[in-house]
């Protein structure tokens, strides 16, 4: 991603005003609220951003839900803030998903853990065991800690197993903020972390080369983002380049001021992606056995309704279509030639969506965000 180049998609509901962490799945986004709220999870539209569907966790409590994972079979929710350091219960829930995709009271299992190299538990205020960050690495989970003393962030490793875990010390890193949200992104190997610095300026970590013993001696970049101040709070992957985080709502009485709940995205340019995106069989297409050599690239003016485009090619061009984030096709225009360089997107909310190109039986995609 250029440097700082996150859009804001739109505001969240009331419902989730306290997004805390969040994840892709199922072609939606799903979140929670933070400490306090009830063991429940939201699933929201990426077009709508309303709450489409809601899941009890019947036997969890929520007393400070801050991130989310999943694998191919479970989803995680960490019950990991501890600001005051005191806690002897920290437990990360798991969630069998095919339990998950058919009910809306699901049960969960606790892996409760304790850190290896946590001694003190006394409260002397905002300590460096507060922890908001969890991402899946193979057959462990990792949690990341937000130190409000020392403004770094240790990980831990922890077996996925259900029951009583000690927190493995991986390494550690003087990040210089504090940590809110990790994904590690599979299509990639690229983990991504999202915080701020105590003056809520938020940042993204991108990191390449995290092994099962290490996270930060790979390539780092530290990436300031282009919002204002934001309580950044939770961050998902949507496929190899997309990618949404979440801003909790903050109210403060003196200076007074309020930041709404927002849900942005940004694209990053992590790996290639040509995608074939199924579509009506385009009119006269023809068998070119050539390879294909194009160029294509989107452009977007800030409240512009029209979608500007470069098309470089040297194969006969027989249609496009725009898709949302859940493959549903959008709008679409089957003509040989397509002489224009703008779409109109005027009818398009605030989201995510791709464009795709068709070049008889070749197509190219790339991503776009209206606003």
């Amino acid at each position: 991603m250029a440097q700082g180049s996150i859009r804001a998609i739109g505001e969240l509901p009331g419902t989730v005003s306290e997004t805390s962490g969040l994840i892709f799945y199922n072609d939606r986004l799903i979140t929670h609220n933070d400490s306090g709220n009830e063991a429940k999870l939201f699933e929201m539209d990426t077009t709508s951003l309303q709450v489409v569907r809601e899941v009890v966790v019947s036997n969890a409590q929520n007393v400070d839900w801050e991130d989310m994972a999943q694998d191919e079979l479970y989803i995680y929710i960490g019950d990991i803030g501890n600001n005051l350091g005191t806690r002897r219960d920290l437990t990360i829930y798991r969630i069998l998903k095919e339990e998950y995709n058919t009910s809306d009271l699901v049960n969960a299992e606790a892996i409760s853990f304790e850190y290896e190299d946590q001694e003190d538990f006394s409260n002397d205020g905002n300590s460096d065991w507060d922890a908001e960050a969890l991402f899946v690495l193979g057959d462990e989970l990792v949690v990341l800690t937000k130190q409000w003393l020392a403004y770094g962030t240790t990980a831990y490793s922890i077996p996925k197993t259900p029951g009583i875990q000690i927190a493995k010390k991986l390494d550690q890193y003087p990040i210089d903020g504090l940590v809110t949200g990790a994904t590690l992104n599979p299509n990639t190997d690229v983990l991504y972390l999202t915080g701020y610095s105590f003056t809520l300026n938020p940042f993204l970590v991108r990191i390449q080369g995290v092994t099962q013993t290490t996270i930060f001696n790979g390539s780092m970049e530290r990436i300031n983002l282009n919002t204002g101040p934001a309580q950044i709070e939770g961050i998902t992957h949507v496929d190899a380049n997309t990618y949404f985080l979440s801003s909790e709502m903050f109210s403060r009485t003196n200076p007074s001021f309020t930041l709404e709940p927002i849900l942005f995205s940004f694209n990053a340019e992590d790996m290639e992606v040509d995608e074939e995106t199924p579509m009506d069989e385009p009119i006269d297409s023809e068998d070119n056995p050539e390879e294909l050599v194009e160029e294509l690239l989107l452009f977007k003016r800030f409240g512009s309704d029209l979608l500007e485009y470069r098309l470089a090619t040297t194969e006969s061009v027989y249609g496009y279509a725009i898709f949302d984030t859940s493959g549903r096709r959008i709008q679409h225009k089957i003509r040989p030639g397509i002489p224009e360089s703008t779409i109109d997107v005027s009818t398009l909310k605030s989201a995510v969506y791709y464009l795709t190109f068709y070049f008889g039986n070749k197509s190219s995609t790339r991503p776009f965000i209206c606003n």
